[in-house]
């Protein structure tokens, strides 16, 4: 018997699904069956009873009165949000009749899976969903939207994208934050940093405004979007030319390293000023801080790799702590990411061998617009679940046209009538994190957790796991895979002989403790063979090469905006730099429809400096049009200088409602950033004027 049915009062162990890094343990408290209040749990070795604000809201969304309990059919045009009540047995029908003749008519490939990490459960995004579509034979997804550029980035200089310890960060001495909002977006990493601190470290936020985690910083610098690799490669010339290299750790454990000496003479300190908007003397003091102080740690954030020259960005910031031999120093180094140490067995999990067409197309998510319009041969159903592509995916504009389209059969699995659930023809009630069997894993701690039920079924909602393996039964699947229970399937996921890491955890003590650290005891990575084409930190990257991509750190100017030679903004029809980062209340969509949030987010602000507003006749607190040959959206304008000029950030996505002039992906481009397919959001120009009323 469950705990939540065994008990409706009490406090009970479970874990944060957001798709946020640091993947707290929680305490959920209930008084006659129902979760009264969310708190952290204070024996998690990292997270330790701290949590976001979001969270501890989290009730409000469980419960919210616009909560989906049962299934519903579309009555109204598409983008209305009206809908019938109808069974399930309706429902799993409609969806087998319209697949099985889309696979009849059009083959199975005009199906597409569209999902992300609106959870980050293992089994219910990478799990029997994934069975479910490879038996289909469905077209694949490529998950581009978020992290693959910067990972791939990282691997190319390190062989790996896996960083130091977190835990570590505690005995640093200097800590750059380049990119990365982390009083809202990675909490516990500030309060490690503030440990750090309390010991006589320094801390440096580096990004393109001011925000929380910039003003709590020792030092903040602000810099032009999308010129972090000539921010990287000026400190590389001051560190070469002052010879603050560790030429030992150089010789030992890189390659290329000579090359890139020279390489780095082409891009002296006043050049990079002019590129970056750092004033030169910040550049030399700050490359000098790096070289003097040991251990050092760089977190490279999420946000400069959303650029078309993402992936060159983390590359090169990857190759800082070997000039310096950081990696050789507990607190030293970098990180970009962790999932790699926690990486479960995805062949066991998804089981892609079930596919009857291992070569079918890939759809890049972040081109699901232009893909709906254009496509050939066209999508036919798009089934979307842990997702909100009207709001989340960039040119959105082009998104809300193809989920217009009338021959499109579009099934949506919610918690809510999403933006993108308006254009469903089928919505399906979805259960929360606190319903569910599910693993956790982090991309930036060590530890991996067990969620189990702590509330009973929401109305009429099912899981993924439970969807989908009704769907695949209903389909007439026979393979065993389609049988298999959640906890086959986690202990599948825990068995990965290829990942050392995992060595040691089990259900088992995962039912017991809740959570259990990775098998970290060993040698750091570099202190064996690095899986580069050298084995070596790849200072010059071959792999690189071959794929016609520069193999030394190399600074790109973005495809739109400033080039880095003629003065911002010259000449051009879009001559400000649009930035879309997180808020500190929503996590992407998720929380975006939670009243008390958005009580506390206000509404939707463009951040814009005082010589651009002059410049436009622009006063604070007034509506303002931010616009270019994409779209066209209404903010309120904040006028600050918590940012350069030539540059205007919107912070947040939020949902229509009423507004529909709001969603700041109609302006965002989706294009493909250098590596992986990335999303380049803010690779973005615009231009902005006061509001003309319409």
């Amino acid at each position: 018997m469950s705990a939540f049915s065994q008990f409706e009062n009490g406090v009970f162990r479970s874990v944060c699904p957001l798709d946020c890094p640091d993947t707290c343990a929680l305490h959920v408290h209930k008084e006659n069956g129902k979760i009264v209040k969310v708190t952290g749990n204070p024996d998690h070795p990292v997270t330790q009873g701290a949590i976001c604000n979001k969270v501890r809201n989290m009730a409000e969304r469980i419960y919210h009165p616009d909560r989906i309990q049962y299934p519903m059919k579309r009555i109204g045009a598409k983008g209305e949000g009206k809908f019938e009540r109808i069974t399930w047995q309706e429902a799993i029908d409609e969806i087998v009749q319209r697949f099985q003749q889309i696979i009849k008519e059009h083959g199975s490939e005009a199906i597409l899976p569209y999902s992300f990490y609106g959870n980050m459960g293992i089994l219910n995004v990478d799990g029997m969903d994934r069975r479910f579509f490879h038996r289909l034979g469905a077209s694949k997804l490529d998950q581009t939207i978020c992290s693959v550029a910067g990972s791939l980035g990282f691997r190319y200089t390190m062989g790996i994208p896996g960083g130091i310890d977190p835990e570590e960060t505690t005995d640093s001495k200097l800590i750059i934050i380049w990119g990365g909002n982390l009083a809202s977006t990675n909490m516990h990493q500030v309060a490690l940093a503030e440990k750090a601190r309390k010991k006589g470290a320094t801390i440096v936020v580096i990004d393109v405004h001011k925000n929380q985690t910039g003003r709590w910083a020792d030092w903040f610098i602000p810099l032009r979007p999308g010129t972090d690799a000539a921010l990287a490669l000026g400190m590389m010339h001051v560190l070469f030319a002052e010879q603050l290299v560790d030429e030992s750790f150089l010789q030992q454990y890189t390659y290329g390293y000579e090359q890139l000496r020279e390489h780095v003479k082409s891009y002296p300190v006043d050049k990079i000023s002019r590129i970056t908007g750092v004033p030169e003397e910040d550049i030399v003091r700050l490359a000098r801080l790096y070289g003097a102080t040991s251990p050092s740690y760089i977190h490279i954030g999420n946000g400069l790799q959303h650029h078309d020259n993402g992936g060159m960005n983390v590359r090169t910031i990857a190759c800082l702590p070997a000039l310096t031999g950081q990696w050789a120093k507990r607190g030293g180094g970098a990180t970009r990411g962790n999932s790699w140490y926690a990486r479960v067995n995805g062949r066991a999990l998804e089981r892609a061998d079930l596919r009857p067409n291992p070569k079918a197309r890939s759809v890049n998510m972040n081109r699901i617009g232009e893909a709906l319009l254009a496509l050939d041969p066209p999508i036919r159903a798009m089934f979307v679940y842990c997702s909100n592509p009207a709001v989340v995916a960039p040119e959105s504009g082009k998104v809300q046209q193809g989920l217009m389209r009338e021959d499109l059969f579009t099934v949506v699995h919610d918690l809510f009538i999403t933006d993108t659930a308006k254009y469903a023809d089928l919505l399906l009630p979805a259960t929360s994190s606190f319903e569910n069997t599910d693993l956790y894993n982090s991309y930036w701690h060590h530890y991996i957790q067990l969620q189990e039920p702590v509330i009973p079924i929401y109305g009429e909602s099912k899981s993924n796991y439970e969807l989908f393996r009704t769907l695949a039964k209903a389909m007439g699947f026979k393979d065993d895979a389609f049988d298999d229970t959640e906890e086959d399937m986690i202990r599948q996921a825990l068995d990965n002989p290829s990942n050392p890491y995992l060595e040691g955890v089990t259900l088992e003590d995962l039912k017991e403790h809740g959570w259990k650290r990775l098998s970290m005891d060993r040698e750091r990575p570099f202190l064996k063979r690095l899986p580069t084409s050298s084995g070596k930190i790849a200072l010059y990257s071959t792999a690189l090469e071959k794929k016609g991509l520069p193999p030394l750190p190399t600074y790109m100017p973005l495809k739109e905006g400033y080039d880095g030679e003629s003065q911002p903004g010259a000449g051009e029809a879009f001559p400000l730099m649009f930035i879309s980062p997180p808020n500190h209340n929503f996590l992407n969509s998720t929380f975006a429809n939670v009243p008390k949030l958005q009580k506390i987010e206000k509404r939707p602000t463009l951040q814009i400096h005082p010589d651009d507003a002059a410049l436009r006749g622009i006063s604070d607190g007034e509506l303002v049009d931010v616009f270019n040959e994409r779209g066209q959206i209404e903010l309120t304008a904040l006028v600050t200088e918590n940012l350069l000029p030539g540059v205007v950030v919107s912070q947040g996505l939020w949902w229509e409602g009423e507004k529909r002039s709001q969603r700041v992906n109609v302006l965002t481009p989706n294009r493909s950033a250098d590596m992986g397919g990335g999303a380049t959001f803010f690779s973005t120009t615009v231009e902005v004027r006061k509001n003309r009323g319409h």
